[in-house]
């Protein structure tokens, strides 16, 4: 039996405007406050690939390319930048020394905690004017969000079979 696909826009769940319109704000703000929120000194790249070794410390190039979708020149790039700045560390990996392996340095953990630092204190200030209910509903949703987020899906325009 097929079951046709239904278009994202008629999709059986409210919640899809509202965090529609989140990611909106979020946007909005964060080109408001890009000093206060932002990455500097590091680019938005820069600052993606310092979470993606964070999360897989030991990741090497060629992983790290495909976690970003970046040709291998680029990735090259970046990352020749951040180790410049010392957020990164190249050492080769201890299974096969021709392989090199991506480590955050310690500079590079504390500028990714500035970070957070700064956006939680912005995300506070928001906070402190809802409810305890609507924050504590909001840490549910969110939480729920983000694990649906990371399963993985199907594309859209797939028909399922009983």
């Amino acid at each position: 039996m097929h079951e046709t696909p239904t278009p994202v826009h008629q999709h059986g769940s409210r919640a899809v405007p509202e965090v529609g319109q989140l990611l909106e704000l979020l946007e909005i703000a964060w080109e408001r406050g890009r000093g206060a929120l932002g990455t500097a000194p590091l680019s938005a790249a820069q600052t993606r690939v310092m979470y993606i070794v964070e999360r897989e410390p030991g990741i090497n190039a060629s992983a790290l390319g495909r976690r970003l979708s970046a040709a291998a020149p680029s990735v090259t790039r970046l990352c020749d930048r951040l180790q410049a700045a010392g957020f990164l560390r190249r050492t080769p990996r201890p299974q096969d020394r021709r392989e090199m392996q991506l480590e955050l340095t310690d500079t590079g953990i504390a500028h990714l905690n500035t970070i957070r630092h700064r956006r939680e204190q912005a995300l506070q200030q928001a906070m402190i004017r809802m409810s305890p209910d609507a924050q504590h509903a909001l840490a549910t949703g969110l939480s729920a969000l983000c694990a649906a987020v990371g399963e993985p899906t199907r594309p859209l325009g797939h028909e399922e079979t009983a």
